[in-house]
C-alpha cells in the first residue's frame, strides 16, 4: 500500500508546484517544448525583461492605451517563423491565455496589443520580423508578409516599376495585415476597388494551428478574411496581392479655403460633385481650426485634396468643368510618381525621398499620438445650414486638433456588390466621414473632454447620415458602438448583433456561420470579434 499512496502523495505535490508555477513560466516552458527549440525564449518578452516595455510601445500608434493603467499582455512573442506562431497558438490554447495579433498596432481602440478587461490574461503576437515583400513584375503580383507596412509594400513595388501600384491605404506607416483584413482604401480604390478587393491569395495559420491557402481553407473563409476584421478567424501571415496600372506621372492638388473664403458653399458644393468624377479622380477634404492668415481670429479651414491617374494638363479643364467654384490652379498642384502621391497626400511636403516610405514611426493624429476617432457614411446631401451649425463646434476648446476628413466614393465602389467582400459600404454612399480628436500626453487626464467632445459632434451628425444600422467602417474601430463580452467565450453573439451590422450589415450573418465553422470555441476572439453561434 505504501507505494501507492507514495505516487499518489508525488502526484498531488507536483500539481500543488504546477499550480504555484507563474503563468508566464508554464507559457515559456510549452513554447519552447512545442517549437522544439529554446532558442524561441529570445523571441518572448515578459514584463520581467527589460525591453519589455520598448517592444509593447514600438507599435502601440494609439497612446491611449499605453497609460499605466492599461492590462498589459502576460507576453508579447515576435515570431521569426510561422513555427512560432503556430507554437504560441498551441500554448495558449492549451494554458487558456487568450492572443491578440498585432501587424502595424493602428487599431483605433488598442485591441491588437490591450484589452478593456484586466481580468484577461493574455499574450501578443507581434508580426514585425515577418515582413518580406516579393514583387513579380511580369505577373503583376506581390506576396506581402503581414507585418509589412503597406509604405514597405508601395517601396517594393516602386524599386521594381513606377507604372505598377496597389489600391490600399494612404497612411504608409499602416500594418498591411490589419489594413487587408477590415477592407483597406485608399488613393485609388474609385478605380480599383478596396485593398482587400485585390487579394488574390492568403497562407492562414488556424485554430489547429494548420497553415492553409485560398484552397485549402475554401472560398468561405477565404472571403471573411478579407473586410471581416482582424482577430476573428486565424492569424493571416502572407497575402498575395493583384498589382494594377498608373501612368509614370499622376498629378496630386491640394487647395485650401477658410469660412472667409466661400468654405461653406464650397464643401457643400462638393457633396454633389465628389462621387461622379471619373474613377480615376481621387477626391476628399478635411475640416479643421485655424488661425485666419488675415486677421489672426480663429475660423475653419476646408482642405480640398486630390489624386488624379494622368497629367495636370487633363486634370485642370476637368475640374474647371465640373468644380470651377474651387478656382483650381496649376500653381494647386504637382506632378510625380504614383508612390510619391502617396507621401504628398499625408506629409504635403513634394519632393520627400521614396525611403521615407520605410519610416514605421511617423507621427500624426492617427499615428504615436494620444485620439478618440469615429466613421460614418453619407447617402444624401448634408444641406449648408447643417456645415454651419457643426462649424462653431470647432471652435471649442477640445477642437484645437480635430480634424474630420471627407472622403468621395462612386466609381469601382458603385459596380462592386456589397456581399462581394465583409465590408458592405458599396453602391448608394456619396463619401464617408472620418471624425478625429487628438491630444497631448500632458492633457490625457483631460482625455473624456475629448471623447466627449468627439461623442457631441458625432450625436450632431446623426440626421445627416446613414441609418438603419448607423453605418461604421471597422478599421475606424469605434468600441463605442458596442462590444462583446470577452471573459464569456461562448456568450458574444447577442452583444455582436448590436455592433455588427454598423460595420457588416447583412454580411454579419456569413461572418458568424463561417466563425461557427472554423472556430466554433472563439479562441481568436477580442471586444469586437466575429462570435460562433451559441
Amino acid at each position: 500500500m505504501f507505494p501507492f499512496f507514495l505516487v499518489i502523495f508525488l502526484s498531488f505535490s507536483w500539481k500543488i508546484r504546477a499550480s504555484a508555477q507563474p503563468v508566464e513560466e508554464i507559457f515559456l516552458h510549452c513554447l519552447s517544448l512545442r517549437s522544439g527549440n529554446s532558442s524561441i525564449a529570445k523571441l518572448v518578452y515578459t514584463q520581467h525583461n527589460s525591453a519589455y516595455s520598448s517592444v509593447l510601445n514600438s507599435s502601440a500608434q494609439n497612446s491611449r492605451f499605453t497609460t499605466p493603467s492599461t492590462p498589459k499582455p502576460l507576453a508579447i512573442v515576435t515570431p521569426l517563423l510561422p513555427s512560432h506562431i503556430q507554437a504560441t497558438v498551441y500554448c495558449c490554447r492549451k494554458h487558456g491565455l487568450q492572443l491578440r495579433t498585432r501587424s502595424g498596432g493602428h487599431d483605433f481602440e488598442g485591441l491588437s496589443y490591450s484589452t478593456t478587461s484586466c481580468k484577461v490574461l493574455f499574450v501578443v503576437i507581434d508580426l514585425v520580423n515577418l515582413r518580406s515583400v516579393r514583387v513579380d513584375v511580369e505577373k503583376a503580383s506581390a506576396w506581402v508578409e503581414s507585418g509589412a507596412t503597406v509604405g514597405e509594400l508601395y517601396y517594393g513595388i516602386a524599386r521594381k516599376s513606377v507604372t505598377l501600384a496597389f489600391p490600399a491605404g494612404i497612411g504608409h506607416n499602416i500594418g498591411i495585415g490589419g489594413h487587408l483584413s477590415g477592407g483597406g482604401y485608399g488613393s485609388i480604390f474609385r478605380k480599383y476597388g478596396l485593398a482587400a478587393d485585390n487579394v488574390l491569395d492568403a497562407r492562414l495559420i488556424d485554430v489547429k494551428g494548420r497553415i492553409l491557402d485560398r484552397k485549402s481553407m475554401g472560398e468561405d473563409l477565404f472571403w471573411a478574411i478579407r473586410g471581416g476584421g482582424g482577430g476573428s478567424f486565424g492569424i493571416v501571415i502572407a497575402w498575395k496581392l493583384k498589382l494594377v496600372p498608373v501612368p509614370a506621372n499622376v498629378t496630386a492638388c491640394l487647395v485650401t479655403k477658410t469660412l472667409e473664403q466661400n468654405a461653406t458653399k464650397l464643401v457643400h458644393r462638393w457633396q454633389s460633385i465628389g462621387h461622379k468624377l471619373p474613377k480615376e479622380v481621387h477626391t476628399s477634404f478635411a475640416i479643421s481650426r485655424v488661425n485666419s492668415s488675415q486677421d489672426g481670429k480663429m475660423t475653419v479651414r476646408a482642405s480640398f485634396g486630390s489624386v488624379f491617374l494622368g497629367t495636370i494638363d487633363d486634370l485642370l479643364p476637368l475640374m474647371e468643368e465640373k468644380f470651377a467654384e474651387l478656382e483650381l490652379s496649376k500653381q494647386d498642384c504637382s506632378e510625380m510618381s504614383w508612390a510619391e502621391s502617396i507621401l504628398y497626400s499625408t506629409l504635403f511636403t513634394p519632393g520627400l525621398p521614396l525611403e521615407t516610405l520605410l519610416n514605421r514611426s511617423q507621427v500624426s493624429p492617427l499615428s504615436k499620438s494620444f485620439f478618440k476617432a469615429k466613421s460614418d457614411f453619407v447617402k444624401q446631401p448634408i444641406p449648408e445650414s447643417a456645415f454651419e451649425g457643426l462649424w462653431p463646434k470647432f471652435y471649442e476648446e477640445e477642437a484645437r486638433s480635430a480634424t474630420i476628413v471627407f472622403v468621395a466614393y462612386g466609381g469601382k465602389m458603385d459596380e462592386i456588390p456589397e456581399t462581394e467582400s465583409p465590408y458592405p459600404h458599396r453602391a448608394g454612399n456619396l463619401y464617408t466621414i472620418l471624425y478625429i480628436v487628438d491630444w497631448k500626453d500632458d492633457d490625457n487626464l483631460n482625455s473624456e473632454r475629448y471623447m466627449n467632445w468627439m461623442r457631441r459632434v458625432y450625436d450632431y451628425m446623426a440626421p445627416y447620415v446613414s441609418k438603419s444600422p448607423r453605418e461604421a467602417y471597422v478599421n475606424y474601430r469605434d468600441l463605442d458602438i458596442g462590444a462583446n463580452d470577452i471573459n464569456d467565450h461562448k456568450g458574444s453573439y447577442a452583444q455582436a448583433k448590436i455592433w455588427g451590422p454598423k460595420y457588416f450589415k447583412n454580411n454579419l450573418d456569413r461572418l458568424v456561420q463561417v466563425k461557427t465553422r472554423v472556430d466554433p470555441e472563439n479562441f481568436f476572439r477580442h471586444e469586437q470579434s466575429i462570435p460562433p453561434l451559441p
